[in-house]
């Protein structure tokens, strides 16, 4: 059987327009997220995302699963969306840093060029000493060949951008490296199908 797995990357608001790392309560490990909503840190969508998820709901195909990421601005995105009942999946959490959690890259540039540099051009490094983008795609891909594996039909995820860029990683079979190269803009519709243990990307 095939599985349909649509990601929606979450509305406009503050942290997305500052390029702030998402200010998440949990920290990387374990089950870090525990399963449970990560708590506001303020406006989690703007008024022009809140508008634009609202436009996008009835666009949107009907799916017998819903899932989407525990941060407050997936949480609001789907309950614009008309998916107020998806269920928080912490395996579709942001990539989890450590110490740069609630900054913007730019102030963290300033004071850690280097960190910076190696966090860009390394899938590996974690300098922030939270979890490395080759970690993340590892969680991702976890998650598609078990859970959404497992599926039948249409699922609806409204998940974080690098939670996306990271199953698209693992659809395409492309090195973590490539990371790097995939833009999630907000709202952004991503759709994998999934059969007899291949996903492929659908484009349009």
């Amino acid at each position: 059987m095939t599985v349909r797995v649509i990601f929606v990357s979450p509305a406009i608001g503050p942290e997305l327009r500052q390029a702030r790392f998402a200010d998440e309560a949990s920290a990387y490990g374990g089950d870090a997220a525990g399963g449970l909503d990560v708590a506001d840190g303020g406006d989690a969508l703007d008024e022009a995302g809140v508008r634009a998820a609202r436009a996008l709901r009835a666009d949107l195909p009907v799916a017998s699963h819903r899932f989407r990421s525990p941060s407050a601005r997936c949480r609001r995105t789907a309950e614009e969306l008309g998916l107020a009942d998806a269920v928080a999946e912490p395996a579709l959490r942001g990539c989890a840093t450590g110490r740069w959690r609630g900054r913007t890259l730019d102030a963290v540039a300033a004071e850690e060029p280097e960190a910076v540099m190696a966090w860009l051009a390394d899938p590996a490094a974690a300098p922030h000493g939270g979890e490395s983008v080759r970690q993340l795609c590892a969680r991702a891909a976890g998650w598609l060949d078990g859970t959404a594996a497992g599926l039948t039909g249409r699922v609806l995820v409204v998940a974080e951008p690098d939670a996306v860029r990271a199953a698209a990683v693992h659809a395409l079979g492309v090195p973590d490296l490539a990371f790097r190269r995939l833009d999630v803009p907000p709202l952004a519709v991503v759709e994998l199908t999934g059969r007899a243990g291949r996903w492929n990307l659908r484009l349009g």
